[in-house]
């Protein structure tokens, strides 16, 4: 997945893309949290995702059988980078049925951050293997009826969630025209994942792990499958130097724990700036036990996995864990908002720096190949664009440019890109993509890199959303290829802007050493404070260099995109907008 582990303001760090959006909040965090996360990363343990259940139906089926009407099955595949198709689930068999309604609904993990092609068939059951279940059935021995397609977040973002598909059979390598019916999806999300659990610990007497001081303890919250393994879900922030900590209040829902009886490992450890954090201790608890400790008021004394001989014993420790307080509410979920209408809008910033290089040579960082293969600036925008669009209200999009000196004129660090005074929107994906070509003939680079500017407009356009409208959010994507050089400036334009609906994303371009970059970045570096000791409300800004190193199937820019709906939900918070009545 994108984003493994995101966190929240309150210290929290829910573990997940989407699922974690829920309970996500500020997240700004200091060094030592930000290498937790490495450290939490490092265990290659992938968090759970926003399961949703698809429930499907079809009308006006065309008939397949002389006497009666089709006997009906779904199936839902997912489509691979590669074409080839993964099944997800299947319905049941619906008898003799034109309209039929299945009650088999086919869960799925959504992910904000990923295009997720769905397919859909629909295959004609022969009356043989009326008695086989559904998932035994061999599909090379039934007629398929039709197929249709769609991207999941197609679904998720209309009001209704829920769309009416056309299906179609190819024969012949052509697509069969006659009207075969349609087919009607539509995602529902469990009641678990709106349901919130908001855990406040403590713990007595810990442990001295460090030699001349205190131990730094954070605590890290797991699921326990059934085969032993630890699923993280969430971790506290790290208190310096403190053996008896009280931690700001950790925050998960009750999807990601599966049950109140599920087990959890809650385990303390001790920080490292090396990254080898040492385990204090652990308990073993359900949900539905922790809330038992809140209410008696009671500690339960940690253990410590110790080697006896060959095996593992659990050494009980004086140090002790406490409940201070647990609470359990319903919270609108990111998906909720975008069916009940807030709308998303997308920004660009593209940087005209002369040390992009000539735009005219090959080896330009600007240079447009006359065989149509983009840039690093379009790859980014074409990517961050294809899956914004779904979410974003409307297509009209201000684009800007900066670093640069327009055709008689000195240099701007935030010009319109389309040419324009005064407007600096343009039509869709491709209305950035002529009118960064057309400014690359019409501005010469220069510099130097500075951000505050951009940060500032887009900024203003957020805020003047706010007398209109608390349904709206906006993010502007910064393209770059070198560090800033108003890094104060900057600091205090973000500061500023953490108030306001808005995230910035913020992609490095070329070979530059963008190791400054990353302070810009809470979830990498220290929180962001302006010149004048103001702190940032919450993390609004997420960084990441294209020339990082792909991991698995996840892109940079999908990881990048992965932090998007917890910024969003952080801000829903922050306006206090997100109970359910």
């Amino acid at each position: 997945m994108g984003n493994c582990f995101s966190g929240d303001g309150q210290g929290g760090r829910p573990v997940g893309g989407a699922a974690a959006a829920v309970a996500g909040g500020a997240g700004l965090k200091s060094g030592a949290d930000g290498a937790v996360d490495l450290f939490l990363k490092s265990r290659c343990l992938r968090s759970p995702y926003t399961q949703i259940e698809l429930s499907l139906s079809a009308t006006d089926l065309c008939d397949q059988d002389v006497l009666s009407k089709s006997d009906s099955l779904a199936i839902v595949y997912a489509k691979q980078r590669d074409g080839k198709l993964e099944e997800l689930g299947r319905t049941e068999v619906i008898l003799n049925s034109a309209n039929p309604v299945w009650t088999q609904n086919i869960i799925i993990n959504y992910q904000f951050e990923v295009l997720q092609h769905l397919v859909f068939q629909v295959y004609d059951v022969e009356s043989a293997f009326h008695n086989v279940p559904a998932k035994m059935l061999k599909l090379e021995e039934q007629q398929l009826f039709g197929e249709a397609s769609s991207l999941l977040s197609e679904v998720v973002t209309t009001p209704t969630r829920s769309l009416t598909l056309n299906l179609d059979r190819k024969e012949n390598n052509e697509t069969h025209l006659k009207k075969l019916g349609k087919l009607n999806v539509c995602v529902n999300e469990s009641l678990g994942s709106k349901t919130i659990m908001e855990i406040v610990f403590r713990c007595l007497e810990l442990e001295n792990k460090d030699l001349f001081s205190k131990s730094d303890p954070f605590l890290l919250m797991s699921r326990k499958e059934e085969s032993g393994v630890l699923v993280p879900i969430s971790k506290t922030e790290v208190k310096k130097n403190d053996r008896n900590p009280i931690w700001r209040p950790v925050i998960v829902n009750l999807q990601q724990i599966v049950s109140k009886e599920n087990p959890l490992a809650i385990e303390c450890f001790n920080f490292n700036s090396n990254g080898k954090h040492e385990l204090i201790g652990k308990v073993i608890k359900s949900l539905a036990e922790l809330e038992k400790l809140h209410h008696s008021q009671h500690g339960e004394d940690l253990f410590l996995p110790t080697l006896v001989g060959n095996d593992y014993e659990d050494k009980v420790l004086k140090s002790q864990i406490f409940v201070e307080r647990f609470s359990q509410s319903k919270s609108k979920t990111f998906l909720d908002y975008i069916s009940d209408g807030c709308e998303m809008n997308f920004m660009v910033a593209i940087d005209f720096t002369a040390s992009n290089g000539n735009p005219r040579l090959p080896d330009s960082l600007h240079y447009i190949d006359p065989s149509g293969r983009p840039n690093a600036y379009q790859r980014a925008i074409l990517e961050v664009g294809e899956v914004l669009q779904f979410y974003v209200a409307h297509r009209r999009f201000p684009a800007w440019g900066f670093g640069a000196r327009p055709i008689d004129g000195p240099v701007s660090h935030c010009f319109n890109l389309n040419g324009s005074t005064y407007q600096p929107e343009v039509e869709g994906i491709q209305g950035i993509m002529s009118a960064y070509i057309s400014a690359l003939h019409n501005v010469s680079l220069a510099g130097p890199t500075l951000f505050g500017h951009v940060i500032s407009a887009a900024a203003l356009i957020a805020g003047q959303s706010l007398s209109n409208s608390r349904q709206k959010y906006f993010i502007l994507l910064i393209v770059t290829d070198g560090v800033i050089t108003d890094l104060q400036e900057t600091k205090d334009a973000l500061v500023k802007a953490s108030d306001l609906p808005l995230s910035i994303l913020i992609v490095g371009v070329g070979g530059a050493d963008f190791k400054e970059m990353e302070i810009l970045d809470a979830e990498k570096g220290e929180r962001i404070e302006s010149p004048t000791g103001r702190v940032a409300s919450r993390d609004i800004v997420q960084f990441v260099a294209m020339r990082d190193a792909q991991s698995g199937e996840v892109s940079v820019i999908q990881s990048l995109l992965a932090e998007l709906p917890r910024q969003f939900m952080s801000y829903m918070q922050s306006r206090d907008v997100d109970q359910l009545n």
